[in-house]
């Protein structure tokens, strides 16, 4: 591996150029370069280069992308389908968006690359409907992909062809698990679907189907142009690559953050952001958007944003969204805004989901209400452990880790707020 600690802009590449989104900038520093080399290569072959990059998935699993353009049958002459997932919605999390604004571009172009690596002629982009600015840009974006040759019948006069349309969801967070986003785009409500089978089989309309989140796809051109070994000398083994990293707290400066995985998270937060805002101190961290389970200031200590390492704590990576719980932040108001925002989101498909999320949000809001009682954070317990692993999606996960860990991490400190409450 490379020096580990080397910073090399990928999907940030445009941040702060003038005129950033614009198609000129793009083509004028290599933009569509990986889609003509793509062109001249065989999608077997694009497909191979993606495994050998290690590129995992950015939007929250982080399984190997080019595995996952793999199951797509080769010998289906049919429609198939690229689907954009950009349904930005977990909690802390704001890192697809600004790929959106430095340059929309990259985001076509991954999409063109896959189809063409599947065999497939349609793509679609799913973006949250609040993201107002952001449609603009990809839709002025498609717009000039069209008049430029990189999208239509004729592509740079190759003879494939490939479409893309944009479409703004009613903004549900179950649309960006990959199945619901589908029932969506179907036109149907947003619930998830059971799996086996995977869309890659059976996906959009019954036909395979790839959903790859937004960064995920904006890191394809630039591998595809600089080739998977550049890709692989950066980040660690298991976890190559380059991720975005969205920083929120008071830190001195929040911000998206793009690093090399393996990235020491003290160093983003002390070096890169130039530590806490005077009079605060970290408490705890959420390495991973609201659904990870949370970690304790001393679990910081050494510790590197890649998959592995985070897992080995016992939470997980997820979307890379970093948020500092600092000494000022009360656990108890932290977990029921939590516990409410899952129980709203909810689809209310599945039982232990629409009933678990709804039991913890009552609890919640008893204990806030100075309404408390001693076995509270027991009863909360079990309830997650009950609804882990039991559902269609990941939703009630999502979820019951978060509760999990804060009643086990800063019980105590929830059992004194239900004591302080009653005395009140």
């Amino acid at each position: 591996m490379g020096d580990t600690f080397t910073k090399v802009k990928i999907t940030t590449a445009f941040e702060g150029k003038p005129n950033a989104r614009a198609i000129k900038t793009y083509v004028d520093n290599d933009g569509y370069a990986g889609l003509k080399k793509a062109l001249g290569m065989q999608p077997g072959q694009i497909i191979d280069e993606v495994k050998a990059s290690g590129l995992r998935g950015r939007g929250g699993a982080g399984f190997p992308t080019g595995m996952k353009w793999s199951f797509v049958p080769k010998d289906d002459k049919g429609a198939k389908y690229i689907i954009c997932n950009n349904d930005e919605s977990e909690p802390g999390t704001f890192k697809d968006r600004y790929i959106a604004e430095c340059n929309p571009h990259m985001i076509l172009e991954g999409m063109i690359i896959a189809g063409f690596a599947i065999g497939a002629n349609k793509g679609y982009i799913y973006t949250r409907c609040d993201f107002f600015d952001e449609i603009k840009w990809l839709e002025t974006a498609i717009r000039e992909a069209y008049d430029a040759g990189f999208l239509g019948d004729n592509i740079l006069g190759s003879g494939f062809k490939f479409h893309i349309d944009h479409y703004a969801g009613a903004g549900a967070y179950i649309c960006g698990e990959e199945t619901g986003l589908l029932s969506s785009l179907e036109g149907k409500k947003g619930q998830p679907k059971l799996k086996p089978p995977f869309p890659a089989i059976s996906g959009y309309l019954h036909r395979p189907t790839i959903v790859n989140n937004t960064e995920t796809l904006a890191a394809v051109p630039w591998i595809i142009n600089h080739g998977a070994a550049a890709h692989k000398t950066m980040g660690t083994e298991k976890s190559p690559g380059t991720k975005l990293f969205c920083l929120s707290g008071r830190v001195k400066r929040p911000g998206v953050y793009e690093l090399p995985l393996g990235y020491p998270i003290e160093k983003l937060i002390h070096e890169d952001a130039g530590g806490m805002l005077p009079g605060y101190n970290i408490k705890a961290c959420i390495p991973g958007g609201s659904s990870a389970p949370i970690l304790t200031a001393e679990e910081l200590k050494g510790l590197t944003l890649d998959y592995e390492a985070i897992a080995a704590k016992g939470s997980m990576l997820g979307s890379g969204a970093i948020m500092i719980i600092d000494d000022s932040m009360s656990m108890a108001e932290l977990l029921k805004v939590t516990v409410e925002f899952y129980h709203h989101e909810s689809c209310g498909q599945c039982t232990p989901c629409r009933e678990g999320t709804g039991w913890l949000a009552n609890i919640m809001t008893g204990i806030m209400a100075g309404e408390g009682k001693k076995d509270d954070l027991q009863r909360m317990f079990e309830i997650s452990r009950n609804m882990e692993g039991k559902t269609i999606c990941a939703l009630s996960d999502a979820a019951a880790m978060p509760t999990k860990s804060i009643v086990t991490k800063f019980g105590a400190e929830i059992a004194d707020f239900i004591e302080r409450g009653k005395r009140a």
